[in-house]
């Protein structure tokens, strides 16, 4: 599929992250958390690179991966929240922004650039997780799933994200390591950064995702972004 250029922002005012795999590392969190539940379950605890790469999919896609369980299985949703239940018992103990993260936000600010989230993760588990984590600067918009009527791919998010920080979608980059963030960001008008070390499933490709530059490394981003 043919997609159209968008170019690098000449005026950038805003950097929006999706937040688990771009912004922040948790996976190990969900590492112990899937493991849990496959003990509860009698089963052999799974290689935690496999739960790594489907973090991003979310509590639904891991309950399934955890206990080979159809979606609509009887019993799944009991099951999906007792992985939430879990999580919230080990959520923020060991996730950490991924590295060159700290200084990025540091150089953005300096130069009066405002920054974001836009993540499905709910505001339940998004809001202690930051507030764990303490990120300095702090973001001047969070955006939730429960925020929005649609979630990502559809660009509402972001484009919340963009009226509360006071630029326009021509005037933001988003970054996210899942097709539905690089969809989100171009059906907004934004210039997509593939963030390709976040959780990406064994048979994906972020560069087929559709955008607009990929960054192998989080120390990559700054670079991508300012373009120094």
């Amino acid at each position: 599929m043919s997609r159209s250029v968008i170019t690098r922002p000449a005026s950038l005012r805003a950097v929006i992250f999706d937040l688990d795999g771009t912004l922040v590392d948790t996976a190990d969190e969900f590492v112990v958390v899937v493991q849990a539940l496959q003990a509860e379950h009698g089963r052999a605890p799974m290689d935690p690179q496999r739960i790594r790469a489907s973090v991003s999919n979310g509590a639904r896609a891991l309950v399934s991966l955890a206990l080979d369980m159809p979606e609509d299985a009887d019993g799944f949703e009991a099951q999906r929240l007792r992985l939430l239940e879990l999580y919230s018992q080990v959520l923020g103990t060991v996730a950490r922004p991924y590295p060159g993260i700290d200084e990025l936000l540091i150089e953005l600010q300096q130069r009066g650039i405002g920054w974001g989230i836009a993540t499905n993760k709910p505001r339940a588990y998004a809001e202690p997780l930051l507030a764990q984590l303490a990120m300095q600067p702090p973001p001047g918009s969070v955006v939730c799933s429960d925020d929005v009527t649609q979630r990502k791919p559809h660009p509402e998010s972001l484009l919340r994200n963009c009226r509360e920080l006071g630029c326009t979608a021509e005037q933001a980059i988003y970054i996210g390591d899942h097709l539905r963030d690089i969809e989100a960001g171009r059906r907004a008008g934004m210039y997509t950064i593939a963030a390709a070390y976040g959780y990406i499933e064994p048979d994906d490709d972020p560069c087929g995702w559709g955008a607009d530059a990929h960054a192998g490394s989080s120390t990559e981003l700054l670079e991508l972004i300012l373009g120094e």
